[in-house]
C-alpha cells in the first residue's frame, strides 16, 4: 500500500504532461491538415518534359 503514495502522484504528473503536449499540438496547428501530405505524395508531378515539336531547318 505504501507504493500508492508514489504511484498516484506520479501517474497524475504523467497525465498532466500528456494533456499539455496534446493542447500544445492542437494550438500550434499540428492537426490542421491530416490528409494533405498523403495526397501530395499521390499527386507528385514527376512527368518528363515534352519533346520540342519544332522541326530543325
Amino acid at each position: 500500500m505504501d507504493i500508492l503514495i508514489l504511484l498516484i502522484p506520479l501517474s497524475l504528473v504523467i497525465v498532466g504532461i500528456i494533456a499539455w503536449i496534446m493542447l500544445w499540438a492542437a494550438r500550434s496547428g499540428q492537426f490542421d491538415d491530416l490528409e494533405g501530405p498523403g495526397h501530395s505524395v499521390i499527386m507528385d508531378d514527376d512527368s518528363p518534359p515534352k519533346p520540342d515539336d519544332t522541326p530543325d531547318s
